[in-house]
């Protein structure tokens, strides 16, 4: 017959019955509600990525065409790019996803070179959307080598942990796009004997992180204590994707050739500065500044070019979620109607192309346009303007309307 100890208490916690909600008492043992609770959210904790993982299988497509497709809805122009993307994006996924069990698959991280506002991060965003994966962006200017001030590498899977909501098994099949790599280039090819902490030394911490190691993390987030407690995560099976403008990239491109066909100047001629990046070639990178060791942690290289005039027009008009419909909607929800003549739309996009700021200089140029009607859209609203329209006067110099329409 099993003792009054037994029955009174749960066998688990030991907690008398009258401290908790609830005794469910057995032959021999006794569990209360409060373990009862505790046992069913640790199996709902480890389900989880399961369900999350089968989700993937049966939902999401680890098909390049399909990823494709998906980029083309939210990116305008760059086919031969996310070609290059999506098949690495594919089987990147299918190699984490379906792993094989007689045979040990390299990762291949993906380096995006292009010039600004090309579409780089938006590029690695939408891919991560199609994904249901988690996605941070880390800002390479920011890091340094372990030890200096600034962010330390491994902070960059502290923030994708985040991202998971604390999920690890999530976190090590996210993603972690890493802009302005360009700036940690070499400050030159010889040795220096300084420390280039933001340079050279970057790309070597970086090396390890990349290729797949196992990151101590602080479980409170932010900078690691020694007596806080640490979570394990490794980074084999995240996806490092690199971005960077590499601005005079394409001089070292056309030195090249132009030491290659030699006698032969009107070929170089008909090739176009825009493509010059697709050119690019493992020792172009180096001699721009970036390690041996580096470029080789990211054997996909994906080359954008500058987006062209119409091109710029159809991310202002096209695109899912563009910028227009933003507007449009933000000026509804007070009753005006937006419209914009293309005269207007053109006009930005030629400011865009002269200052070379790309598809992000589009966003600046409608502010300019629309700040001070968005300034005064109550008052629109007052005097009963129900219609706005931007001609392209309006887009060189924005002016306030004054009657009712």
């Amino acid at each position: 017959m099993p003792s009054e100890n037994k029955i009174n208490r749960c066998s688990f916690c030991g907690n008398h019955k009258d401290v908790v909600k609830k005794l469910i008492v057995g032959d021999d043992v006794a569990i209360c509600s409060d373990c009862i609770d505790l046992c069913t959210q640790l199996i709902i904790e480890d389900n989880t990525i399961t369900d999350i993982i089968e989700t993937e299988k049966n939902n999401v497509q680890f098909d390049a065409m399909v990823i494709k497709d998906y980029l083309d809805i939210h990116v305008i122009g760059q086919d031969a790019a996310k070609r290059v993307l999506s098949v690495a994006i594919a089987n990147h996924y299918k190699r984490i996803t379906y792993p094989p069990t007689d045979l040990e698959m390299q990762k291949s991280n993906i380096l995006l070179i292009g010039p600004t506002g090309s579409g780089k991060t938006l590029l690695a965003k939408t891919v991560a959307k199609y994904l249901h994966v988690p996605f941070i962006v880390a800002d390479a200017t920011s890091l340094t080598e372990a030890g200096y001030v600034g962010d330390d590498v491994e902070s960059m899977v502290s923030m994708l942990l985040n991202a998971a909501g604390g999920d690890v098994k999530l976190a090590e099949r996210g993603i972690v796009f890493i802009d302005e790599i360009d700036k940690i280039a070499r400050k030159g090819e010889s040795t220096n004997i300084t420390r280039d902490v933001s340079g050279e030394g970057v790309q070597q911490a970086l090396l390890k992180l990349v290729e797949g190691t196992t990151c101590r993390i602080s479980a409170a987030g932010g900078r690691k204590h020694p007596n806080g407690e640490m979570i394990e995560v490794n980074t084999k099976n995240i996806l490092f994707i690199a971005g960077g403008a590499f601005v005079k990239l394409d001089d070292i491109v056309k030195s090249r050739i132009k030491g290659t066909t030699m006698g032969f100047g009107a070929e170089l001629n008909t090739i176009g500065s825009h493509s010059m990046m697709t050119l690019a070639t493992p020792d172009d990178l180096m001699r721009y500044g970036m390690i041996p060791e580096f470029i080789g942690r990211f054997t996909t290289t994906v080359a954008l070019e500058d987006l062209t005039r119409d091109e710029l027009y159809r991310v202002l008009t096209e695109i899912k979620n563009n910028y227009i419909k933003q507007y449009e909607y933000l000026f509804s929800l007070d009753q005006v109607i937006l419209t914009f003549d293309d005269a207007a739309l053109y006009l930005m996009v030629d400011n865009c192309l002269k200052l070379k700021t790309g598809a992000r200089g589009l966003h600046t140029e409608l502010e300019r346009t629309l700040i001070p009607h968005m300034f005064h859209v109550k008052q629109y609203q007052k005097n009963k303007i129900t219609k706005l329209r931007i001609t392209e006067e309006m887009a060189i110099s924005p002016t306030v309307q004054t009657m009712a329409s």
